[in-house]
């Protein structure tokens, strides 16, 4: 099981896949879809089955 499950909204979150979507903050997690809304993409429904959201624990100095 990855981290998936422990994603909570407000978090902040990568997408190992898309890095030019930029950061992204959790809205939900719901059976296994995590809707993100991330700086350059909008808002995303990610299924954690497929993607391991990389969670990040320190903002990016602005």
């Amino acid at each position: 099981m990855g981290l998936g499950s422990l994603l909570e909204p407000g978090m902040l979150v990568r997408h190992p896949q898309q890095p030019d979507w930029g950061l992204g903050q959790v809205q939900s997690n719901v059976a296994g879809r995590v809707t993100v809304n991330f700086e350059h993409a909008g808002k995303r429904v990610i299924m954690i089955e497929h993607v391991d959201l990389m969670p990040v624990f320190t903002p990016p100095e602005r």
